[in-house]
């Protein structure tokens, strides 16, 4: 693949079709296929997070409609930020991969000012008055967007160590020691997988990629070790029952729902754990509440739409015009992917209990947008493939 460079003014990208015009790409579809499976997902997403919020709804805001109604705001905002970069010309994506990459490191550090906000003994959020996010979310398309303009530049120069892995395991390490403080386990293994993935894919040495993957699992061992707070994680994640009514009650509560669904499920809005006794029925254990509701059938039905959009993901990647737009589709595709698996590992006991949203059904307005912004980014990429490759 060809480094990216600026591209001419006036010059044609991809075909006679598709012209530059004040940094827009306009003239040719996007990709139908995986436009449709996000909005397949963020459909029933929407209709899912109302059923699992409502209960908790009522009894924290005095109003069922308070979270779906926020969501289905963020939600809007979030298809116009997709549609909007959808038509934008990705390469000029590469002047904002230091500044917003400065600019996660000052909101994360930010987080452990006055302005963050403590939630359940981790300090994940920070308030800017109108509203509340987890900076982290950010971070998570600064470092696909860094790595890909890093090493679409380098070019060669990934197969070296210098400049292929110490530079990048550089910047994981910052994120993740600050994301270590916070603490946010599930922000640390989404960041860093979607960091070392993306530099495999460009092409650094393999050798050198396993021996710094064997380095990082023993720190992460030797952490668990010596971190009562990992510790505790652990022992509750092999049994949650030695802890029903305190520690192991997400994970006993997750179980319970999950359990009552059978396969066919009690029927959608039919949920009883959402009613108080499933901690975050909205958010993080949001897949528990479709199980319960929809049972196995329903569930894997959902599995498989995620599991086609991540292929349809890749499938673009592998069409992309160049190496820049192949490794921020492969970036964001592999965080949904990621994400995905460590949710439903954790609601179904396969992990230890961590704080990692489900993309497009968990409540969280501003990663429902950010996600959606990252869509558009995808579709971009898309939109520039050659004809010769989209059939």
């Amino acid at each position: 693949m060809k480094s990216v460079g600026k591209p001419q003014k006036n010059k044609k990208l991809t075909g006679a079709s598709i012209q530059p015009r004040r940094g827009l790409l306009v003239g040719k579809p996007t990709d139908a296929p995986f436009l449709i499976l996000v909005l397949l997902l963020l459909g029933t997403g929407l209709i899912c997070m109302f059923s699992a919020s409502y209960a908790t709804a009522y009894y924290d805001q005095d109003n069922p409609l308070f979270y779906i109604i926020r969501q289905a705001a963020f939600a809007g905002a979030g298809l116009v930020a997709m549609y909007f970069v959808s038509f934008i010309n990705y390469q000029k994506l590469h002047h904002f991969a230091i500044p917003l990459l400065i600019v996660s490191v000052v909101l994360m550090a930010l987080v452990f000012t006055p302005l963050g906000v403590v939630r359940n003994e981790a300090r994940r959020w920070l308030n800017l008055g109108f509203t509340q996010f987890q900076p982290s979310e950010i971070v998570k398309f600064a470092v696909i967007l860094a790595f890909s303009s890093f090493a679409t530049k380098l070019g060669e120069k990934m197969h070296t160590f210098k400049y292929g892995i110490l530079p990048f395991l550089g910047i994981l390490g910052v994120f993740i020691l600050m994301l270590k403080e916070q603490p946010h386990l599930s922000a640390a293994i989404i960041i860093g997988g979607t960091g070392l993935i993306l530099i495999f894919v460009a092409g650094a040495n393999m050798a050198w990629l396993v021996g710094m993957g064997s380095l990082g699992v023993v720190g992460a061992v030797a952490f668990v070790f010596t971190n009562e707070y990992a510790m505790e994680r652990i022992h509750v994640w092999f049994d949650p029952f030695i802890d029903p009514l305190d520690k192991g009650w997400q994970g006993v509560q997750s179980f319970i729902a999950i359990g009552s669904g059978g396969f066919w499920g009690l029927g959608l809005g039919q949920s009883r754990q959402k009613h108080l006794y499933l901690p975050e029925p909205a958010n993080d254990f949001i897949f528990s509440v479709i199980c319960e509701e929809l049972g196995f059938f329903g569930a894997m039905i959902i599995i498989l739409v995620f599991a086609a959009l991540i292929v349809r993901g890749f499938w673009i990647a592998m069409r992309a015009p160049d190496k820049f737009g192949c490794l921020l589709v492969t970036g964001i595709v592999t965080q949904i992917a990621i994400q995905t698996i460590v949710n439903m590992c954790v609601v179904c006991g396969l992990m230890p209990i961590t704080g990692a949203s489900l993309p497009f059904f968990s409540y969280g307005g501003t990663s429902l947008t950010i996600l959606l912004a990252e869509v558009g980014v995808v579709l971009a990429v898309a939109r520039q493939i050659p004809a010769a490759k989209s059939g």
